[in-house]
């Protein structure tokens, strides 16, 4: 189980050990989602990354103009990232942001599902306070009743939609808070329901 706001050992092991295969699968070049977000931002918007994967979606970022921190909480998928971006991402754990007002945006793309139900708020909360006024934020969640593990020992949350309203409520005050649920695609299940978390501070 996940503590402190960090990936339990099993998650951790299964990205340090299947990180490009696990690259290799993703069906995007990156999140559809991604340019409608960064639309809502000012150009050159400083924007940090939480758990970048292997930099697909920071390159776009980049690609587009804006200020990006990316960051992983895996060394194999920092090393990807690093690779793929020229230059050296860290390895930070959600619970080592410490930032304050620091930045204008902060996307967690299947991410912050990996924290157990109870550990969310206090990962948002950080979240909120590294946003400045008026910023973003962007996290995506599977849908579901109680953390699990899937076939590859990863763990997940699976919260359904009115905790995870409760969770990003108890996080800090949000100007504006949105969550769409859709049909999605998961690495070993198929067919899985999402909730994309969009919030402004």
């Amino acid at each position: 189980m996940p503590y402190g706001g960090a990936m339990d050992r099993l998650t951790l092991d299964f990205y340090e050990n299947h990180a490009a295969e696990w690259a290799a699968h993703l069906p995007h070049g990156y999140s559809p989602r991604l340019d409608a977000f960064l639309d809502r931002l000012a150009p050159g918007a400083t924007i940090l990354e939480l758990g970048c994967g292997d930099g697909r979606e920071a390159a776009r970022m980049i690609e587009r103009g804006f200020d990006v921190h990316p960051s992983d909480g895996t060394p194999a998928m920092a090393r990807l990232a690093s690779e793929r971006l020229g230059r050296e991402v860290p390895v930070m754990d959600f619970a080592e942001l410490d930032a304050v007002e620091a930045c204008d945006a902060v996307w967690c793309q299947a991410s912050l599902l990996h924290l157990a139900e109870h550990e969310l708020a206090p990962v948002l909360s950080r979240i909120h306070r590294a946003l400045r006024p008026g910023g973003w934020h962007w996290a995506s969640y599977k849908d579901g009743t109680g953390g699990d593990r899937d076939e590859g020992g990863r763990y997940f949350s699976y919260i359904p939609l009115t905790r995870l309203e409760v969770a990003y409520n108890a996080a800090g005050p949000w100007s504006e808070l949105a969550i769409e649920t859709r049909q999605g695609s998961a690495y070993f299940r198929g067919p899985t329901m999402w909730h994309g978390v969009l919030a402004r501070k």
